[in-house]
């Protein structure tokens, strides 16, 4: 990068001055990672300081059969397949107590598109879940989600969302994003949810009082210019609702475990390969820099592995997710064992191997416990993170 530009970029940044689209290429086009880390650090450090957020949570996916066969997507499957499955919902209640002893305070639920399974199921699934857990929060349904309830009820998503509220929804989740941009989104998404509906759908949500995620899908057939043009469209959405609490970006990941059973449903692998810990650094730094009016960025470590994690938090992120535990739309994802389960001493470990002060929050980002941050001993003679 040209030396003036590295300057009047740096010169932005530390003013806090709003970056453009040609920023956020240019940022792209850098190949000097530290350069990067260093400016997004200091943003992240200007708006969370030492801390990283992390919380105790479990990931529910109650079907996986689902409409859709999306080019990325290897978690799918079609009414009749072997492997298909749909919880009834006593199974997925006796699921999530089990963590009950464990202070869970987050369920995140995302499904398939059921083409059979009926509106009801959906709202009845949260009100017995918060009968059984009336102190964890329900994170509940993408934004494709609610697009499809809406054709399966024949209701608005507005009154959708409604009842989802009054049966317990604290929040949507962030997924069917991928990437909006058509000239990628046509060849990677095969539902009808695109940006039109994924931003009305969580507009609804924020005009409603709820707080959601956003997320990008990266690492694929998509281009650079096509990550800053994801993160313009949600920077201007935030802008208009404030709505937003966290950015994830999300690394594409090849089918490493179900093409044990002889199909390979992702089909972008034969032509992708997944994004290097490098290029995912380069993405959580740049937007960073970009997202100035989002308060944090989560590297979800079961899609990164817990090394690449521990490093963005030196590149932009300020959040580790949680516990997760049987996480099945994507797994193993550096294909060397990563874990389906943290718990909160490992997540405590991590955090201050990486050396931050870890915060356990709930869903709405509020502050449960703080905890000590790294040993100082350890920190003035550097030695390698313990993973």
């Amino acid at each position: 990068m040209d030396v003036g530009l590295k300057r009047e970029l740096e010169d932005k940044v530390r003013a806090g001055e709003r970056l453009t689209r040609e920023d956020g290429i240019a940022l792209y086009e850098s190949d000097d990672l530290a350069w990067l880390g260093g400016l997004a650090h200091k943003v992240r450090t200007r708006k969370n300081g030492d801390v990283v957020h992390f919380n105790v949570n479990r990931h529910l996916n109650m079907t996986n059969v689902c409409t859709a066969s999306c080019a990325y997507c290897s978690f799918q499957r079609k009414p009749g397949e072997k492997d298909a499955y749909t919880m009834r919902i006593e199974e997925a209640v006796r699921l999530a107590t089990a963590m009950e002893s464990e202070n869970l305070t987050e369920l995140h639920i995302v499904n398939g598109l059921h083409p059979n399974l009926p509106w009801r199921y959906y709202p009845r699934s949260l009100r017995e879940l918060k009968a059984a857990l009336p102190g964890v929060s329900l994170k509940a349904f993408t934004a494709t989600e609610i697009h499809h309830f809406e054709t399966i009820s024949g209701l608005s998503a507005s009154e959708i969302l409604d009842e989802l509220i009054d049966a317990g929804l604290e929040s949507l989740t962030g997924g069917g994003a991928e990437i909006f941009d058509w000239e990628v989104r046509q060849h990677i998404v095969d539902h009808k949810t695109h940006w039109e509906d994924w931003s009305r759908i969580h507009r609804l949500a924020h005009e409603k009082g709820l707080k959601t995620p956003c997320t990008m899908l990266y690492g694929h057939i998509e281009e650079p210019r096509h990550r800053v043009d994801h993160v313009l469209r949600l920077r201007e959405l935030q802008d208009e609702t404030g709505g937003f609490q966290v950015f994830i970006p999300l690394r594409y990941q090849h089918d490493f475990v179900d093409m044990k059973d002889g199909k390979i449903r992702n089909r972008l692998q034969a032509r992708t390969t997944m994004a290097t810990g490098a290029e995912a650094l380069k993405t959580f730094a740049v937007s960073r820099l970009l997202f100035d009016n989002v308060p944090h960025v989560k590297v979800f470590w079961v899609m990164h592995g817990v090394q690449t994690a521990q490093l963005a938090l030196q590149h932009g992120a300020d959040d580790m997710d949680g516990s997760v535990v049987e996480y099945k739309i994507t797994h193993d994802a550096d294909n060397y064992g990563t874990p389906n389960k943290l718990t909160r001493e490992d997540l405590l470990d991590l955090i201050r191997d990486a050396g931050f002060r870890p915060v356990e929050r709930n869903t709405r980002y509020e502050i449960i416990r703080e905890y000590e941050g790294p040993d100082p001993a350890r920190r003035d003679e550097p030695q390698p993170m313990r993973l």
